[in-house]
């Protein structure tokens, strides 16, 4: 007897979605230092162009992670490590909720027999979706984070939050702005995709395939750390194209990007900031990772708790 596919469109997507987005939310941060840290590195290059008529040059080649972090705590003090805290917030709760629900949505719909392949396949889909749907967010807030910086744009391309962001960048630069980046995100669904993939291996090897098992919490969280560092290895050099076109290059192409960064820097260049953005990433998807188990385990038990009750009561 075959089961009837699921919809996608269901309470418990909705969790999940919720438990996805303030799990990320909380895990960003806690390690929002080291994500300004990595867009920094990332766009060093930018920063030392800018800075090329002038002695100093903010960000040596060199220069460690915890190095960088100093001077920007020395030189901008603790508001300079989380500036722009809240419309990264913002925009990962939001990019994360459409993610996790399009996800779980399709896979349960999709994939009943929970296919690695297959979870690839959704995994890709639901990026495509979130890509779609959230790009603007992501480049108002990149923009956003660089401001009272070395690398902050002109002037009249400021704005004073994610509201006048998005109106800012419409006005001057189109609805082709707001999609700055885009057809590079729409390269990098293959990031999450690997990752989650990756994940639910993991989870269902350590829980022996038992649908709705959570492991325990440490091993949760090394699930996740190893998901991510497998997915950021293999996806970086699109993730660095991304943070420059979002920054200010949206009109180049991914293509045009790669080049320029290969000439400039060589093959290498390609992973600037790689360390960094590791750090940053991996940490941050394995408590991401824990947090959203959690979250689903409670809701699901007060859930699970609740229809007990209103069962002995009738």
């Amino acid at each position: 007897m075959t089961s009837k596919p699921q919809s996608i469109f269901s309470y418990g997507n909705l969790v999940h979605a919720i438990a996805g987005g303030c799990g990320s939310a909380f895990a960003m941060s806690v390690f929002f230092p080291l994500e300004t840290v990595r867009t920094r590195v990332q766009l060093r290059k930018k920063l030392s162009a800018a800075n090329s008529d002038q002695q100093q040059t903010p960000c040596q080649e060199d220069e460690s992670v915890l190095g960088l972090l100093q001077r920007i705590l020395h030189e901008e003090g603790l508001s300079g490590l989380y500036r722009g805290l809240v419309p990264v917030i913002q925009s990962l709760y939001c990019s994360n909720f459409v993610y996790f629900y399009s996800f779980h949505g399709l896979k349960k719909a999709l994939n009943p027999n929970q296919s690695a392949v297959n979870d690839l396949l959704c995994g890709m889909a639901a990026g495509v979706i979130n890509v779609l749907t959230t790009t603007p967010l992501w480049v108002v807030n990149t923009r956003l984070r660089l401001q009272g910086t070395d690398l902050q744009l002109e002037e009249h391309k400021r704005c004073k939050g994610m509201i006048d962001g998005l109106l800012k960048v419409y006005q001057q630069e189109g609805a082709l702005g707001l999609w700055s980046g885009c057809t590079s995100s729409l390269m990098l669904v293959s990031n999450p995709a690997f990752q989650f993939m990756a994940y639910e291996a993991i989870k269902r090897r350590i829980t022996g395939g038992k649908s709705g098992a959570v492991p325990p919490a440490l091993q949760v969280f090394l699930a996740g750390a190893v998901a991510k560092a497998f997915a950021t290895i293999i996806t970086y050099p699109i993730q660095l194209v991304q943070a420059r076109q979002r920054h200010s290059e949206g009109r180049r192409s991914t293509l045009q990007l790669l080049q320029m960064i290969l000439v400039e820097s060589g093959p290498a260049g390609l992973y600037r900031g790689l360390r960094a953005k590791l750090l940053q990433t991996v940490l941050t998807a394995a408590l991401m990772f824990l947090c959203y188990e959690k979250i689903v385990s409670v809701v699901y038990a007060v859930m699970l708790g609740r229809s007990r009750l209103a069962a002995v009561k009738k």
